[in-house]
């Protein structure tokens, strides 16, 4: 388990603060701005402008706030590294950082005849791109280029989720599943495998023991997204998917589910409970996050 401590400047404070605002710890600490958790990692920003990140995936998670403040491995030959030139097979999910909702991951395939329209279309990061643009740009990709997509419902992910399956080893899970069938059983012309990377190679792979069917020969990188369009449509169809999905589920409850797992979830989570009944929780929300806690007003401050 890794334990990363850096110094980071005020602007990059700022950003800290909000980007993990839905993930704080509800607890004053001595000299600390705001303790979150995410995933499996567990981010303490101090006064001194010091922050620590503990847990399974703290590399990952410290790389890309390190590669925002410019800080760069020069030996990392992807930083400069042309993927627009070659086929490509990339994988990205959604929806692991929403309480309400499936988690979508996607494995795209984009050879180096669709760069050009999909560069047209303004291919991105779906975390850069409004819910708008992706309803209407989804489709337009989808049949365009060769992918495959599964659907995590939160039912599954209750049950699958304990003290030795966290959501890492889910999200590896359910990346090799799409990839494989891409790369190894369609047999796609690619030249790269990438996966927007989430945990380490070696444990990724330790993640996947026990599985038969396993996707290798992958290149991992942090801000996959904006180095491969593979990745790029990826990000996008799962979006799509999730909104769709999402959509359904809050038709189904007559509830106006809000995304992310701020404040306004448990809002409605209080609603779902009273309206349902606890139980229902199992069915449309992630249970292990501080969410259902706050919900069923069993959190200890």
């Amino acid at each position: 388990m890794a334990n990363i401590v850096f110094k980071v400047d005020k602007d990059t404070q700022e950003k800290m603060i909000k980007y993990y605002s839905d993930k704080k710890r509800n607890k004053e600490i001595p000299y600390v701005v705001f303790q979150a958790e995410d995933n499996d990692t567990v981010i303490t920003l101090y006064t001194s402008g010091k922050v620590m990140f503990q847990g399974v995936s703290a590399d990952v998670d410290a790389l890309m706030w390190q590669e925002m403040m410019g800080v760069y491995d020069d030996n990392k030959e992807e930083d400069m590294f042309n993927y627009q030139n070659y086929n490509c097979v990339g994988s990205d999910e959604v929806g692991t950082g929403d309480y309400f909702g499936p988690i979508v991951v996607t494995a795209s395939y984009v050879t180096t005849d669709d760069v050009t329209f999909l560069r047209e279309l303004g291919v991105c990061d779906s975390k850069k791109i409004p819910d708008e643009k992706i309803l209407k740009i989804a489709p337009m990709i989808a049949k365009r280029i060769k992918y495959h997509s599964v659907i995590l419902s939160n039912k599954e992910y209750n049950e699958k989720y304990s003290l030795n399956v966290n959501m890492n080893k889910i999200k590896a899970i359910l990346h090799n599943k799409v990839l494989y069938q891409l790369v190894s059983e369609d047999k796609v012309d690619c030249q790269y495998v990438i996966v927007d990377e989430f945990a380490r190679e070696n444990k990724y792979y330790a993640y996947l023991n026990g599985i038969n069917d396993v996707q290798k020969g992958i290149t991992f990188m942090t801000k996959a997204e904006d180095k491969c369009l593979a990745v790029a449509c990826s990000s996008i169809i799962s979006r799509y998917i999730f909104l769709k999905e999402f959509d359904k589920l809050s038709d189904s409850l007559n509830l106006p589910l809000p995304k992310g797992a701020g404040k306004d979830v448990d809002l409605i989570g209080e609603e779902v409970v009273e309206k349902y009944g606890e139980e229902k929780l199992q069915e449309i929300a992630k249970l292990n996050f501080n969410n259902t806690k706050r919900i069923l007003h069993t959190l200890i401050y």
